[in-house]
């Protein structure tokens, strides 16, 4: 059974950095794309990052020059580099990976609550 398990949320003041890890276990074959989502009280979910199996990366607009996605393929992991964090930043982010294991479909984790506040 494949299971995505989020890591690195928590409390962190306006112009500070924060790092999320997305780990993905079980019976993997290959991760193909991975994403961290995010969504905010009141708001739909948003697609903040996007990287794919071969490094190419891409951002929502309101976290370009601010946030960094990467990936360790050895550690079918993704990471979030959150850096000038705002407070409109406040959200429960969540990652996603479409992958292969049985079948190729995407899996979701639980969830990060990540707070900007003074």
């Amino acid at each position: 059974q494949v299971q995505l398990v989020e890591s690195g949320g928590g409390l962190v003041q306006p112009g500070g950095s924060l790092r999320l890890s997305c780990a993905a276990s079980g019976s993997i074959l290959s991760i193909y794309v991975m994403r961290w989502y995010r969504q905010a009280p009141g708001k739909q979910r948003e697609l903040v990052a996007t990287i794919t199996n071969s490094g190419s990366t891409n951002y929502a607009d309101s976290v370009k020059g601010r946030f960094t996605i990467s990936r360790d393929n050895a550690k079918n992991t993704v990471y979030l580099q959150m850096d000038k964090l705002k407070p409109e930043d406040t959200a429960v982010y969540s990652c996603n990976a479409v992958l292969l294991a049985t079948s190729i479909r995407d899996y979701w984790g639980q969830g990060t609550q990540v707070t900007v506040s003074s």
